[in-house]
């Protein structure tokens, strides 16, 4: 149901959005159109739903980005930071703490893996990875091993935009300009099962991609190599989900050869797979390292954790050990953020968020599988509350090449006009909605999904 807002509303939402393209540099801005791209001017959001400045209501399929678990609109959450912000809105990580902090490194200490205790505090994501790796350097250079400092990462991996976490970054840069640290990473081939060869076995693609990671070891010399970063599921990269097995083995491999084993479960951590860590209970393993983000505060606030496990922390410190550990940010252990953070697990255990992903989560990779019907789609993929479509590219077929490859976009303009937001990466559409998502409003995504894919499918014929 559409909600026009007051026409004094909608002019001044106008003005600011067209003051929006003057002045304001927006994350991974297309410089082709600068100042000419349109972007949703967002009014509020209530649920699963946002509202636009011309009083639309769209799902917002991405959860903003992989983050609003618990949805718009939290008076509780809302009434929590306002309380937190009147009782002490700042307080230096250098020099004090706050019972927000120290609750909340309690608390996710309890969340995660048995021997993951330790948490340092950072401002999102891309700085938790920062932290993760140069955690990693700090030990070898404890230990008296400063050769041991290149991190292995995955193609089509993201984590972050800092200079240290963009460099380990494996999706495509065919059209950035920015330089990366190549000397300190190595990169493993793809591990996507939808890539692998005719008649290859999922066991077989298994084998082939350990065997990617005892290569680099081989080619690279493990006395040279400080740490293994990996995401349970390589999200923006297109939810890519690892063989089976695939996640054990290779730590196996990094214990053996003393690899730090970092997860990247900024995505996936905090209820995406129902559970509020993907590592251990979906995946059986425990990293050395977890860092999380997003679906930490559910996105209400930017907060970043970096999770050390007891075994790295214990090669680190010592009595003969007098040196700092020189990291660390103005806004780490916020206690506004910590508030919001704690306020968020409060509500995912007061209203079974975890119980209920799980329950529904059937029902929405059901409803994924089915989209892989359109003649125009190669693969559907998913697990919990992600999903993703991959369009066919094919130089043979008699659709130009670049317009398969704009796919995603095509499909996220058709969502769009019919009330849903998606988001397109080339041929791809990814989608994570907040995790209150119920059974009728999964079916009224992927019926809108699927009508859009109707609509794309005729410039493909």
């Amino acid at each position: 149901m559409e909600t026009r807002p007051a026409a004094g509303h909608n002019r001044h939402l106008a003005h600011e959005a067209e003051v929006d393209k003057v002045h304001h540099l927006h994350p991974w801005e297309d410089l082709l159109n600068w100042r000419q791209s349109d972007r949703y001017m967002v009014s509020h959001g209530e649920g699963i739903y946002l509202n636009d400045a011309d009083g639309r209501r769209l799902i917002d399929g991405p959860a903003g980005m992989w983050a609003v678990q618990i949805g718009y609109g939290r008076q509780d959450m809302a009434q929590a930071i306002a309380e937190q912000v009147m009782e002490l809105p700042y307080a230096s990580p250098w020099t004090t703490t706050s019972s927000p902090a120290a609750s909340l490194s309690e608390k996710i200490a309890s969340l995660a893996p048995a021997g993951l205790n330790n948490v340092m505090f950072t401002t999102g994501g891309s700085t938790a990875v920062d932290t993760a790796l140069r955690t990693m350097h700090f030990l070898n250079n404890r230990l008296g091993r400063p050769d041991k400092k290149i991190i292995l990462a995955r193609e089509k991996g993201y984590h972050g935009s800092t200079y240290l976490a963009a460099s380990v970054t494996g999706k495509e840069r065919d059209k950035s300009c920015f330089d990366f640290e190549e000397r300190l990473v190595h990169f493993l081939p793809d591990v996507n099962p939808y890539i692998r060869p005719d008649g290859m076995t999922m066991a077989q693609w298994c084998d082939a991609k350990v065997g990617d990671l005892e290569t680099a070891i081989a080619e690279v010399g493990a006395h040279r190599i400080g740490a293994f970063i990996a995401e349970p599921i390589l999200c923006s990269g297109g939810v890519v989900i690892p063989p089976e097995g695939y996640h054990r083995r290779t730590l196996e491999i990094c214990r053996k050869h003393d690899i730090l084993y970092i997860s990247d479960e900024v995505v996936t951590g905090f209820g995406r797979l129902g559970h509020w860590f993907a590592s251990e209970e979906v995946f059986g393993i425990e990293p050395d390292i977890i860092t999380c983000a997003k679906g930490l505060t559910s996105g209400y606030l930017p907060l970043g954790a970096c999770i050390i496990s007891d075994r790295v922390m214990e090669r680190m410190t010592g009595p003969d050990h007098e040196v700092l550990f020189p990291n660390g940010y103005t806004y780490s252990a916020h206690p506004v953020c910590c508030a919001a953070a704690l306020k968020n697990i409060e509500i995912f255990e007061s209203e079974g968020v975890l119980n209920h992903v799980l329950a529904v989560a059937p029902q929405f990779q059901d409803r994924l599988a089915q989209l892989g019907k359109s003649p125009i789609i190669g693969d559907v993929r998913g697990m919990g509350l992600l999903g993703c479509v991959e369009g066919l590219l094919d130089a043979g077929r008699k659709t130009p090449l670049e317009t398969q490859r704009n796919m995603g976009a095509m499909l996220d303009a058709a969502c769009e006009k019919r009330g849903l937001i998606v988001r397109p990466l080339i041929n791809m559409c990814v989608f994570s909605p907040p995790l209150i998502i119920t059974p009728a409003e999964i079916d009224q995504m992927f019926d809108i999904m699927e009508d859009a894919l109707k609509e794309v499918e005729t410039a493909f014929t």
